[in-house]
C-alpha cells in the first residue's frame, strides 16, 4: 500500500501548480429525497489525547474559518487538531506525503489543475467514509445522512468508483453558471438570453459597441459549463453516456450540437482571454466583466468574494444566469459545483478523522462557515443567507434545472493526460484560431477509446 502511494505522489509532484483562490467549482440543493439509514452507525470512542492532523485548501473563503471549526471540534470531543492551510496545499503537503505521512483529514476538491485528488481516486487510496453517513453528528442527536441534502451523496464527485460507497465527503456547495454585469444590460436595454439563438444575437450587438459576449478565467472554468450544456442539449441520458465515454457517443447529434456551440463561442471570446487564462493572471479575465470588456463568464458564487475589492464599471451589479437552452421552450441549465473532503486510506486516526468529518455538517461548523461565505450542502440553509446569495443559491427555484456528476474515474495509462487536458484545455487553441473543431473532436474520441477501456 505504502509503495502504491508513493507511486501516485510522486507522479503528483512533477503536476504544473494549481488553480489558486477558486473554490470550487460541483450539486444540486434541490434535493428530491433525503438519504435514509436503518441505525445509527457505532462510533468509535477515540483514545485520549488524540491529534488528528486536518489539510484544508484556503480559498477565497479564507483559512480563518477553518481554524475555528477546529477549535469548536475540540470543545466538543476533546479531540485535537493539528490545522494546516495554504493556498498553494499541495505543495506544502506533498512532501510529507512522499515520506508516508498522511493528513488525517484532507480538504481538497477535484478538477483543480495539480490533480491531487484525483491521483489519489485513480489509486484506489481514499479510505471508504459510508458509515460517516450513519453516525450522529458530534453535539447534536441528527445523524449526518438526515443534514446533507439529498443528492450530493449519489454522485460520482462523492462515490466515484459506482459501488453503491461514499469516498468524498460533500462541501461547500456554489451553483455554476454565466456571471455578468447586470447595470450594463439594463444600461444598454438588452435581455438575458434564454437561448443560444439569442446569446449570438446579443453577441453582434455588442460587437458593434467593442464589447466581447465571452471570457473565461481559465479553461478549468469550462468542466461545469460543459456539463450543464450536455444536460442542455440532450438530457441525463446523454450526459450520462458520455461522461462515460460510450463508445460512438462522440458522433451523435447531441455530441455535434454541444462542440458546435463551444466553437462558435471561441469567436465571441475577448481575445486577450487565452494569455490571461492561467493560475497567475485568471482574475485580469473576471476583470474583463467588472470593466464592461465581456459580457458573460462562466463561474461560481464564490466569484463575488474573490473580486470584492476589484474596480468595477460605474452602476456595476452581480447577475448570474443559467446556461441557455439549445431550442426555444427548452431547459436552460446550472451546474453545481460543490467541494470535496476525504481521508487518505493511510491516514493513522482514520476513526478520529471520520468524526470531524461527521462535525462538518453540524449546526455550530455550518454557520461558521456560511459567516465566510462557503455554504454547506445541508437541508435548510438557503433560508438562512441574505445579499447577493439570495439570488445565487435561487436559481434552481427561477426555472433553471439542475446539473449534477462528473467524468467518470479511469486507470493512468501512459500518454492519457486528464478529462481537463483532453477536453478543456484545448478551448484556448480554438479561440486563438490554433487549433480546428475536427481536430479537437477527434482528439476527444482518441482519448475517449482508452479512457473507457480502463475505466475503474
Amino acid at each position: 500500500m505504502k509503495k502504491k502511494l508513493l507511486s501516485a505522489l510522486l507522479s503528483v509532484a512533477m503536476v504544473a501548480s494549481l488553480l489558486v483562490g477558486c473554490g470550487a467549482k460541483t450539486e444540486a440543493p434541490a434535493a428530491t429525497e433525503e438519504a435514509t439509514t436503518e441505525a445509527p452507525a457505532e462510533e468509535a470512542a477515540p483514545a485520549e489525547d488524540v491529534t488528528i492532523s486536518v489539510a484544508a485548501i484556503e480559498t477565497a473563503y479564507g483559512a480563518d474559518m477553518w481554524a475555528k471549526v477546529a477549535e469548536a471540534f475540540t470543545a466538543e470531543t476533546g479531540i485535537k487538531v493539528e490545522l494546516t492551510t495554504d493556498k498553494n496545499l499541495e505543495d506544502v503537503i506533498g512532501p510529507s506525503m512522499q515520506g508516508g505521512e498522511y493528513p488525517d483529514v484532507i480538504h481538497l476538491a477535484t478538477g483543480r489543475e495539480a490533480a491531487l485528488t484525483e491521483q489519489f481516486i485513480k489509486g484506489n487510496l481514499i479510505a471508504d467514509i459510508t458509515d460517516v453517513l450513519s453516525m450522529t453528528v458530534p453535539g447534536e442527536d441528527a445523524v449526518v445522512s438526515d443534514k446533507i441534502a439529498g443528492g450530493f451523496t449519489d454522485t460520482s464527485l462523492t462515490n466515484p468508483y459506482g459501488d453503491g460507497k461514499t469516498y468524498l465527503a460533500p462541501m461547500f456547495y456554489s451553483p455554476c453558471g454565466l456571471f455578468y454585469n447586470a447595470g450594463l444590460l439594463e444600461e444598454k436595454g438588452w435581455a438575458v438570453p434564454t437561448t443560444w439563438d439569442e446569446m449570438w444575437e446579443l453577441g453582434d450587438k455588442a460587437a458593434a459597441e467593442g464589447i466581447a459576449l465571452f471570457t473565461y478565467p481559465t479553461t478549468g472554468y469550462f468542466d461545469a459549463f460543459l456539463y450543464a450544456l450536455m444536460y442542455s442539449v440532450g438530457g441525463p441520458e446523454f450526459f450520462n453516456a458520455a461522461t462515460n465515454y460510450e463508445e460512438g457517443i462522440w458522433d451523435t447529434a447531441e455530441a455535434k450540437t454541444c462542440f458546435d456551440i463551444i466553437a462558435k463561442l471561441a469567436t465571441y471570446t475577448n481575445p486577450i482571454t487565452p494569455a490571461q487564462a492561467n493560475d497567475q493572471d485568471f482574475t485580469q479575465n473576471q476583470q474583463l466583466v467588472l470593466d464592461n470588456k465581456a459580457i458573460f463568464m462562466p463561474n461560481g458564487t464564490w466569484i463575488v468574494g474573490e473580486m470584492a475589492e476589484a474596480p468595477r464599471a460605474e452602476g456595476f451589479k452581480w447577475g448570474m444566469t443559467a446556461l441557455p437552452a439549445v431550442t426555444a421552450g427548452g431547459a436552460g441549465y446550472s451546474y453545481t459545483w460543490f467541494e470535496q473532503a476525504w481521508i487518505p486510506s493511510g491516514a493513522e486516526n482514520i476513526d478520529a478523522a471520520k468524526q470531524f468529518v461527521a462535525f462538518l455538517y453540524s449546526d455550530v461548523a455550518c454557520e461558521i462557515f456560511a459567516a465566510a461565505g462557503a455554504i454547506q450542502p445541508v437541508l435548510g440553509i438557503a433560508d438562512k443567507l441574505e445579499g447577493d446569495n439570495v439570488m445565487f443559491y435561487s436559481i434552481y427555484d427561477n426555472g433553471a434545472k439542475a446539473a449534477m456528476g462528473n467524468f467518470a474515474a479511469y486507470e493512468s495509462v501512459a500518454g492519457l493526460g486528464s478529462v481537463r487536458e483532453v477536453f478543456l484545455d484545448p478551448v484556448n487553441s480554438l479561440v486563438e484560431g490554433n487549433m480546428t473543431q475536427e481536430a479537437w473532436v477527434e482528439s476527444i474520441k482518441e482519448a475517449s477509446d482508452l479512457m473507457r477501456a480502463n475505466l475503474k
